[in-house]
């Protein structure tokens, strides 16, 4: 007589890991979204530190001292390259006289820390408020300004 001893899984075992293996991979993703919207805000934040030095190293330079019309005056002599927002697109930028500017960038974090020492200031091109774009198309994001 033989002995049937069937070796491997059941269907049930099989479907049960593949249904643990699809909840922690869901929240790995999850939790890799977030961070990945981290990454590009301090890229961000890190971008417009750059531009002021930057544009302090123009105004520096110029005589009369003045700050440029546009960002794309910075490159290559005083920045590399024109810095372009992680998602696309351009960070913002308005000389309010020859002696002042403001600039802005969209954070996706709402609850930034940096959003508490910005200036919130407003002026034509950027509307400055936290709880808005800095371009005033929505309330997604919020809106990181400096100004001089």
């Amino acid at each position: 007589m033989k002995m049937n001893k069937a070796k491997g899984f059941t269907l049930i075992e099989l479907l049960v890991v593949i249904a643990i293996i699809g909840i922690l991979s869901s929240v790995v993703l999850a939790s890799l979204n977030t961070a990945r919207e981290k990454s590009r805000d301090a890229k961000r934040v890190s971008d417009i530190k750059q531009l002021q030095l930057a544009l302090e190293l123009y105004f520096d330079s110029q005589s009369p001292n003045t700050y440029p019309a546009a960002l794309t005056d910075l490159s290559p002599t005083y920045i590399p390259a024109d810095p372009a927002d992680p998602l696309g697109g351009a960070y913002l930028y308005d000389r309010v006289s020859a002696t002042s500017y403001h600039l802005g960038a969209d954070l996706e974090n709402l609850t930034h820390a940096v959003l508490s020492s910005d200036s919130d200031t407003t002026t034509t091109n950027i509307t400055g408020a936290d709880a808005t774009e800095c371009d005033g198309a929505g309330a997604t994001t919020a809106c990181y300004d400096v100004a001089n």
